[in-house]
């Protein structure tokens, strides 16, 4: 396969001249487990690791290579591991707060055309999941759509009355119902997909994403478990991969997420919560808050019912944990940077 089928194109090109030395070459990372990658170019997939330059100049984990990103490498001439020696910057990215009390972003994919959440219609619907996930890719200038997976479990009505509560709640974004036990919107679901271009299966453990991928491929390539006894699915999948369809489309797994935390995400929020950015400009304040100044026009919508309490308080709650996170990850940072300016005038001076 050459470069163009695994999503190459001329944006990439104008950004790779420079960083690509003599004997190097590109490839797309296709695994990622710990600090061991699987990368593929014009060939077949070899695993690869960091080269030393690249390993230990690195100051965040922002700057290594993700599932989807394109790097330059160079490919050994015996049975050993390729070397990664750059990031090709990237166009889109898909990015989360670091699960429990570290103050980092964790890299879930790059390079991602469109990302299709999944939530199933029984145990898993959740409006305000939903809001977390169509923020994340908001924030990563990524396109979303959503699956309601399982229909099978739930009556015409039910199903009827959750795409309802989803576009009723100013939300967009295109839905598509689905089930992967009775085929119900499969091959809807496989004419969305183009070859050439990649695409991202994320939501929580169960939805039926392993499964999803299993019925794309026409066999059982991935392992799942029954439902537990609570009707809920079990996650299995452990690492993220990108796998290439028959069709030429490209489509990147995920592990479930138990945690979704936001970070630096404020200024996106105008796309995810467009309804509440057009009530805002009738706010008696410009710099209005939302958060109980008077003349306040969402809430005022809020006490008519024109908008739902639910969606308001989630908008109110994301936007504060995103502006808390997003100024701690900053201190951080500024902390970070001070503390390499130190490091590197000591090891200036010790060389004179």
């Amino acid at each position: 396969m050459d470069l163009t089928g695994l999503g190459f194109d001329g944006w990439f090109e104008q950004r790779t001249s420079s960083l690509l030395q003599p004997g190097q070459g590109l490839a797309r990372v296709t695994a990622v487990d710990r600090n061991a990658f699987l990368i593929r170019g014009q060939g077949a997939e070899q695993y690869a690791e960091l080269a030393g330059k690249l390993r230990f100049e690195t100051q965040s984990a922002m700057d290594l290579p993700c599932v989807g990103d394109w790097v330059c490498a160079q490919w050994s001439a015996s049975e050993g591991p390729a070397l990664i020696h750059a990031v090709v910057p990237r166009r889109t990215l898909l990015r989360r707060k670091r699960p429990g009390t570290t103050v980092e972003f964790q890299l879930i994919a790059a390079n991602i055309d469109v990302a299709f959440i999944l939530q199933a219609c029984d145990h898993d619907f959740n409006m305000r999941r939903i809001d977390r996930y169509l923020l994340m890719a908001s924030e990563g200038h990524i396109e979303a759509r959503i699956i309601l997976s399982k229909t099978d479990l739930i009556s015409p009505a039910e199903l009827e009355r959750q795409m309802a509560q989803i576009t009723g709640a100013g939300i967009s974004v295109p839905i598509l119902p689905l089930s992967n036990d009775n085929g119900s919107g499969l091959d809807a679901f496989r004419a969305l997909l183009a070859p050439g271009k990649t695409y991202c299966l994320l939501g929580s453990s169960g939805v039926g994403k392993t499964t999803l991928l299993n019925r794309l491929l026409g066999r059982e390539a991935f392992v799942t478990k029954a439902v537990s006894e609570t009707g809920e699915g079990v996650h299995t999948t452990t690492r993220r991969y990108l796998l290439i369809l028959e069709g030429g489309a490209m489509l990147i797994d995920t592990p479930g997420m138990r945690e979704l935390g936001l970070m630096g995400t404020a200024e996106v929020m105008k796309d995810t919560f467009a309804e509440l950015g057009e009530l805002a400009l009738s706010c008696r304040f410009s710099n209005c808050t939302h958060g109980g100044e008077p003349g306040c026009a969402i809430a005022q919508a809020v006490a008519s019912g024109t908008l739902s309490e639910e969606r308001y308080r989630n908008y109110l709650k994301l936007k504060k944990e995103s502006e808390f996170r997003g100024a701690a990850y900053f201190q951080k940072r500024k902390k970070d940077k001070e503390c390499g300016r130190i490091i590197k005038a000591a090891k200036k001076s010790m060389k004179v």
